[in-house]
């Protein structure tokens, strides 16, 4: 069950984050889970100290959306050479 969980949240964390940064017309389903995993990481360690919340909390939400941000930022200055 909670594999389906993490599918699910990351892929509305990396959907929210794809229309914030504007790549939502680039990224399919796929992309946008792996973003919110992969963003929930990076915040994480930002944010937490390393670690991922096992519970779905609006601060643990926010932090991985911000994640999630930042990795979606980095790959458009890797990209294109700026940050929309």
């Amino acid at each position: 069950m909670g594999l389906i969980i993490w599918l699910v949240m990351g892929g509305i964390i990396g959907w929210l984050a794809s229309i914030v940064m504007r790549t939502d017309a680039q990224q399919g389903i796929i992309a946008n889970i792996v973003v919110g995993i992969v963003g929930a990481m990076i915040g994480g360690l930002i944010f937490s100290g390393g670690t991922i919340n096992q519970t779905i909390t609006l601060s643990s939400f926010l932090v991985s959306l911000v994640g999630a941000i930042i990795l979606l930022a980095i790959v458009n200055l890797v990209r294109r050479g700026s940050v929309r």
